[in-house]
């Protein structure tokens, strides 16, 4: 009786249990492509909470440039997530597709980060940054 109880406990908390996402979880999934369209799109992006896929521009020292690109993700699986690129980008050009968080700014749902800023910073996986560098086609 005891070991019944017990595992209609644990299958009742787990079926009921909201989804936990660990932090190694996050990642970003793109491939070189053509942006002529004035858009560029990661195919999937695990994000361990609501914030944002930010495109900067890099270079060959892979450093996060300026922002040219943003859109909102949510805490999981996203999937043909598209940025509106705010900028021209010109083909062999490098963008780095990174994963941010939507904490310490003023408003939930608006986009606040600017380089070097805490608001909606990027999020870090034991201190590297989730993000995927592709190139513009």
């Amino acid at each position: 009786m005891t070991k019944t109880l017990t595992a209609t406990i644990a299958i009742a908390s787990f079926a009921f249990a909201t989804p936990v996402f660990a932090q190694s979880d996050a990642s970003v999934s793109a491939s070189d492509q053509d942006v002529s369209s004035g858009t560029v799109m990661a195919e999937t992006i695990t994000a361990p909470e609501n914030g944002w896929l930010v495109v900067h521009r890099t270079d060959s020292e892979m450093a996060p440039g300026p922002v040219v690109g943003y859109a909102p993700l949510k805490a999981g699986d996203n999937e043909s997530v598209v940025a509106i690129l705010q900028e021209e980008v010109a083909s062999g050009d490098m963008l780095m597709l990174m994963v941010h968080g939507e904490t310490g700014g003023n408003e939930t749902g608006v986009f606040e980060y600017t380089l070097g800023a805490k608001e909606d910073g990027p999020i870090r996986i034991n201190d590297e940054l989730v993000m995927k560098v592709v190139t513009a086609q």
